[in-house]
């Protein structure tokens, strides 16, 4: 009989304060680890998608010192955090899209695991209005009340006064804004979707998927030490080209490693390919 999965029977906080843990638990819950938020815990420190805060690095550090905050808030020695950043998409930017990254952080085993996806299907959306009324097919079109919105002067990017945040109701989002317009220079309010996870429906979807992918990863354990974790660490380049027997830019293999020990296996390509197609080699299709 197989030993039990490590997590199997734990706890871990989620740092957060916008409710990430309802997306977060169900994935966690086929390790049979347990997930609660961090209480108490300010995660605004960490960067704020309004502006008033800024990221203090990276995506990466960032989510991993929110998970070490709520560890040392807690006393619980695991817990996941993750980090978002929303923008035009890298390689077509005429649309919108989303990068998340979700990390464990496992204190004990000094062990951190991260995934990240990028996103295409992503609420993130802005328009500037002078009143409510010109805001409909607006409205209609992220879902809002569903979808939460924010309202601030237009041409203020950061905090200050103006600034409404996590509005779902008609009433208070045609105040906010009138109020809005009436500090703007061209008394237009700008309006965007709040990115906040509790307040974006597409987004808990989205961390709800990449917390599945973190727990098929934690689910394999390090064929050396054991620990949970083990998988893709980087690509090695190469696939020789199927005409002329050139390496390629394609990827020939996959490193696994483990982020407990310094163990690696090299494997094949999941899909299998061992040759590449003649267009992507630089010699063959120059």
């Amino acid at each position: 009989m197989a030993a039990p999965h490590p997590y199997r029977g734990r706890r871990a906080v989620v740092a957060t304060m916008h409710g990430k843990e309802s997306a977060i638990a169900p994935a966690m819950a086929a390790l049979g680890l347990r997930v609660e938020p961090a209480h108490g815990l300010d995660t605004d420190r960490f960067g704020t998608f309004t502006g008033e805060v800024e990221r203090p690095g990276p995506m990466r550090q960032t989510a991993i010192a929110k998970a070490r905050a709520g560890i040392a808030s807690s006393g619980c020695p695991l817990a996941i955090a993750s980090e978002g950043s929303y923008g035009p998409h890298p390689h077509f930017p005429a649309i919108a899209a989303g990068l998340e990254l979700m990390v464990l952080v496992d204190a004990e085993r000094d062990l951190v695991i991260a995934e990240e996806r990028l996103l295409e299907d992503v609420t993130f959306a802005q328009c500037e209005a002078a009143s409510v009324d010109a805001l409909a097919a607006f409205l209609a079109g992220i879902g809002f009340p569903d979808q939460g919105v924010i309202v601030r002067p237009n041409g203020r990017r950061a905090g200050g006064e103006g600034l409404f945040k996590g509005l779902t109701d008609h009433a208070a989002l045609a105040r906010a804004v009138a109020e809005a317009a009436a500090r703007s220079a061209d008394g237009l309010a700008f309006v965007e979707t709040d990115m906040r996870a509790h307040l974006n429906p597409r987004r808990r979807a989205a961390l709800a998927g990449l917390a599945e992918r973190l727990a098929s990863r934690l689910l394999s354990l390090c064929p050396a030490c054991g620990a949970p974790g083990f998988g893709p660490v980087r690509a090695e380049r190469g696939l020789p080209c199927a005409d002329c027997g050139l390496p390629t830019p394609l990827a020939r293999a996959e490193v696994l490693g483990c982020g407990a020990c310094d163990h690696l296996d090299r494997v094949g390509r999941s899909d299998g390919l061992t040759r590449a197609s003649p267009a992507a080699c630089p010699l063959c299709n120059p």
